[in-house]
């Protein structure tokens, strides 16, 4: 993964850390960039492969269609309630689109341990059901940046 963390070193996450984190997360928040150039954020459940994040997006949603257009993505995974809890990762770059689309479950060797990954996680499956509303993008990430504000050892935090 290109791009270096600069700031926040004593809350960055190591790398087997962002990668638990992004493997036991489901939702995720992401940025596009319209057309007229206004940002739009959604929400969305995602697989992390170790090296790539994972979209299945409905194909008929505005985040589809700004991708489409413009791959550009910002990408925030996040987690905690209170400010000595919070912890996340920001991952960017541009997407790649995989698969037929929309995904009707047509042989993709790219697709196997995505899906696999997906199907588990968010509907404890082994195969994933394809309904011919969704495609796949994904994000190789330009850039990362991670923090655990655990860390800290404050109120709420791992010194605590």
């Amino acid at each position: 993964m290109a791009g270096t963390q600069r700031r926040g070193r004593k809350i960055m996450m190591t790398p087997e850390e962002r990668d638990a984190f992004l493997t036991e997360q489901r939702t995720c928040r992401v940025a596009t960039v319209s057309p007229d150039g206004a940002p739009h954020a959604s929400t969305l459940w995602f697989a992390w492969d170790g090296t790539a994040l994972w979209l299945y997006s409905i194909t008929r949603s505005k985040r589809w269609s700004d991708l489409r257009a413009d791959p550009r993505i910002a990408v925030v995974v996040d987690a905690g309630e209170e400010y000595g809890e919070l912890r996340g990762v920001e991952l960017s770059g541009s997407v790649e689109f995989v698969g037929e689309a929309p995904r009707t479950g047509e042989p993709c060797p790219e697709l196997a341990v995505p899906e696999k990954l997906f199907a588990r996680k968010n509907f404890g499956l082994d195969a994933m059901p394809h309904d011919g509303r969704h495609a796949w993008a994904r994000l190789v990430p330009e850039s990362v940046v991670s923090w655990d504000f655990r860390k800290l050892g404050g109120p709420g935090g791992a010194g605590s």
